[in-house]
């Protein structure tokens, strides 16, 4: 199967999510909130390194609910951040 490449803002908004989530998991440890979420601590590592910046959506689901985070709130957060990113962006030119 061959992956089409990311688009520059999959890889902002997957970076974002490894942030978000990081900040979530606060001081408990990567391996206590990977087992209690049911993926490998080096999947939680990789997405919190924004290093898989599109995981699968039972991955997002069974993390977010292992750091009690509201999967609407989690995907606000990162629709406002793309939000206010392509509002101070400077418009795209056309080629001539």
């Amino acid at each position: 199967m061959v992956r089409l490449p990311l688009t520059p803002q999959e890889i902002v908004r997957g970076e974002r999510l490894g942030a978000l989530l990081r900040r979530a998991r606060g001081s408990r440890s990567m391996l206590d909130v990977a087992l209690e979420a049911g993926v490998s601590p080096e999947t939680l590592r990789k997405i919190e390194s924004g290093r898989v910046a599109t995981p699968a959506f039972p991955t997002i689901a069974a993390l977010a609910g292992a750091l009690q985070l509201s999967l609407d709130g989690l995907w606000a957060e990162l629709s406002d951040a793309e939000r206010t990113d392509s509002a101070s962006a400077p418009p795209l030119r056309a080629s001539a």
